[in-house]
């Protein structure tokens, strides 16, 4: 019945707007559809992997393609994961005003729409990249769609940790577009990825707890409480951490400076999770810690790239030899 009274309440707002403006009202729909803020922090992490394959030389019109290939398909998962969810997104106070369940988009459009979407994103990859970066897009579709979506959201309060594997296949994408391969560094970035997503999201669901329980779905806090969840949070943190050194050493595709960030990074990261395990059930500890985890994740990335530049690498090779030769002079 509440679902009727919105429907016709839209129906009657259409009626009196005019045609340019229900035509805007129609774009935003389908663009918030797509869930546009997770697929700037997934772009981010394409970007990044994209720069550091090329040492910091991309084509920029495959940097482009790639990014805009890689939107389209996250995009199509976000929206075929507004399709499946729109039952309990109707019911949560979070989700009620997402364009299916508040009557904006019906139901059968919007899988159009994701379908397309997906479509066009594995036609740009193959034509302008290439296959391998074509099937992991799709790849990434398929894990958030059936892996997360369909498999582990309503049936397990893990479902973050395996599901957030689709989250991590950006940066796979961005490295064999441009290398047609996946290296080590590549693999470095999506476990960083992978282990990146559990303290965001579980951050979230800490704030929005209540949300989850009142439509059974089995987020960690809600089945396991807010101190477990802290808990997991800061382990999970804490290996975070030095994986992410691991682009600087072992693999060497970065240099002391992204090490320097990334321990910064982290350090003010594990210092939130701590923060947050002291005062479990404090959602403005968790809202913090939520909204540090995404500016988290951007200044890494950003910091990948800058260390992985060219000019970046010949100031610190001179910079070496200064420290060095100053050192070789004060102890002769």
């Amino acid at each position: 019945m509440q679902e009727i009274v919105q429907n016709l309440s839209n129906m009657t707002e259409e009626a009196a707007a005019s045609p340019w403006q229900r035509a805007g009202s129609i774009i935003r729909s389908y663009i918030q559809l797509t869930k546009p803020r997770i697929i700037v922090l997934l772009l981010i992490s394409t970007a990044a992997a994209m720069a550091l394959a090329g040492g910091g030389d991309v084509d920029p019109v495959l940097f482009l393609a790639t990014l805009a290939g890689g939107a389209l398909a996250a995009g199509s998962a976000n929206a075929i994961n507004c399709f499946y969810d729109r039952d309990i997104d109707s019911i949560m106070v979070r989700t009620q005003k997402r364009p299916i369940p508040s009557g904006q988009i019906r139901p059968r459009d919007a899988l159009l729409f994701a379908i397309v979407l997906g479509v066009a994103s594995f036609g740009l990859l193959t034509w302008m990249a290439n296959l391998l970066a074509a099937l992991l897009a799709m790849a990434g579709i398929g894990c958030y769609v059936v892996v997360y979506t369909h498999w582990l959201k309503r049936h397990s309060p893990h479902n973050i940790v395996i599901g957030g594997a689709a989250g991590a296949i950006p940066p796979l994408v961005g490295w064999a577009a441009v290398t047609g391969t996946l290296d080590w560094p590549a693999w470095a970035l999506f476990w960083i990825i992978f282990l990146w997503t559990p303290p965001h999201f579980w951050a979230l669901a800490l704030m929005i707890r209540d949300d989850y329980a009142s439509v059974g779905v089995p987020m960690l806090p809600v089945v396991s409480g807010d101190e477990a969840t802290a808990k997991q949070i800061l382990g999970y943190s804490i290996a975070l951490v030095p994986l992410t050194l691991a682009l600087a050493w072992p693999l060497g595709e970065t240099g002391w400076l992204y090490g320097a960030i990334a321990l910064i990074l982290g350090g003010i990261l594990v210092q939130k999770s701590w923060q947050l395990l002291a005062l479990p059930s404090d959602r403005a500890v968790a809202r913090d810690l939520f909204k540090y985890s995404i500016g988290y994740l951007m200044l890494l990335c950003a910091g990948a790239v800058l260390a992985g530049l060219p000019v970046t690498h010949s100031l610190q090779l001179a910079l070496f030899d200064q420290v060095q030769s100053l050192w070789l002079a004060i102890a002769a």
